[in-house]
């Protein structure tokens, strides 16, 4: 089968727009990663990538890479490409109903979609839709208020106070920890408001109570109507105050839990309840001392694929073909020891030796960086039988990385 994969900030769809280099680490991954799988299931994989990234072309393993200049020009592109392939895979956020249009534009040609229905995007992204829906049938979800930020502090206080201290605010339609503020006070609702503005294009956004407990997400393959969960994740998160930024850093597949059970089920019921979530879907969740608290459905390619290709027996990618395609589920799902992945945060690198730091094997995502800034981030993933081994040997090869760039 031939296949057009589009990672939307690698080929250039926030060209001229302020972006983190965090974000774009995470999404060269998937990218590099999704192409080696579906070409050892045996498709042929075109793909995009940004001019200003095509020294990194050589470490994707696609059959035919198309440079873009122009961001103008890619949603056309994508489009007459489709037309040429038998299938498209879209993996790009939901934030700004980014990949919700996509995916219409490739539903428009006629081509074959491996994501989720547009419409169940549309449900799913919008969270204070979603807290609802999940509420009405008997799923925890965190206590939760839309507030217009054209409200006026005095009233947005007002309001916020029948939550109480400490809150989450974030954007209605937000991606992971984008935009995403913990406010312990009414002092620090103004500041919040700000950065949210920033981060948003709405001027709604959502007030909700902290939960405490492990930060966690399952993966699930779906077919739009039937879902099995695979695994139970752990995420590495810091949520922070207004003046500094929340991030998500890293996280370990799989997680042994007391709520393993209650995890998965919750959240294979949590998929099915929208019609048209299919193939790769992932919801995050907070695991407290007596129940999963669901955060977010994400009806796209997540990372914590990363960590999930590398435990289980069979070819992630395929399954998520044939859950859209001939409506299969993968059958006698095991996973075998742990994977552990992080981000690490280093200067800029020279384009030169990227391609030899794409060669240290556990490299997912060499160290990319924006235009302009000063740090760029890389992407790596170790995979041993015991957890402490892979958290070692990941810390080996960050150690080898830093030592490639000094010798530079």
């Amino acid at each position: 089968m031939k296949l057009l994969i589009y990672e939307h900030i690698t080929a250039g769809g926030y060209h001229g727009k302020k972006t983190s280099p965090n974000i774009l680490s995470e999404g060269y991954g998937m990218l590099r990663t999704s192409i080696s799988d579906f070409k050892a299931a045996g498709h042929r994989v075109t793909t995009l990538i940004d001019s200003k990234l095509s020294p990194l072309s050589p470490s994707l393993d696609a059959d035919k890479i198309i440079i873009t200049s122009h961001k103008e020009e890619l949603e056309k592109t994508l489009t007459s490409l489709s037309k040429s392939v038998d299938a498209v895979y879209i993996i790009a956020p939901e934030s700004n109903q980014i990949l919700q249009r996509l995916v219409k534009r490739v539903e428009a040609a006629g081509s074959i979609s491996l994501n989720c229905a547009a419409t169940a995007i549309a449900k799913v992204s919008n969270k204070y839709t979603l807290y609802n829906e999940l509420k009405r049938i008997g799923i925890q979800v965190p206590d939760t208020l839309m507030i217009d930020s054209c409200e006026g502090i005095k009233k947005i206080k007002q309001i916020v106070n029948e939550l109480g201290f400490p809150l989450i605010f974030k954007p209605l339609d937000g991606v992971g920890c984008q935009g995403l503020n913990v406010v312990k006070n009414e002092h620090q609702i103004k500041e919040a408001l700000a950065k949210l503005m920033e981060e948003s294009l709405g001027n709604y956004f959502l007030a909700q109570k902290l939960i405490n407990g492990t930060a966690s997400s399952v993966s699930l393959i779906s077919t739009g109507k039937k879902a099995s969960s695979l695994t139970l994740n752990e995420q590495i998160v810091t949520l922070s105050p207004p003046n500094s930024n929340s991030g998500y850093t890293g996280g370990t597949v799989p997680l042994h839990h007391p709520l393993l059970e209650d995890a998965l089920e919750t959240a294979q019921r949590t998929v099915e309840l929208f019609k048209g979530l299919r193939g790769y879907v992932g919801v995050d969740m907070v695991l407290t001392n007596d129940e999963p608290v669901v955060m977010e459905v994400n009806p796209r390619l997540t990372t914590s694929y990363i960590g999930l290709r590398k435990v289980v027996n069979f070819n992630v990618t395929q399954a998520i073909a044939n859950a859209v395609l001939k409506h299969e589920l993968p059958e006698n799902v095991q996973s075998s020891g742990y994977a552990f992945f992080s981000k690490v945060t280093v200067p800029t690198v020279p384009s030169k030796i990227l391609h030899k730091i794409c060669e240290i094997e556990e490299m997912i995502s060499p160290p990319l960086s924006i235009e302009g800034d000063e740090t760029a981030y890389a992407l790596l993933i170790a995979h041993s039988a015991k957890l402490k081994s892979a958290k070692t040997k990941l810390y080996e090869a960050t150690k080898h990385l830093i030592n490639m760039l000094q010798e530079d």
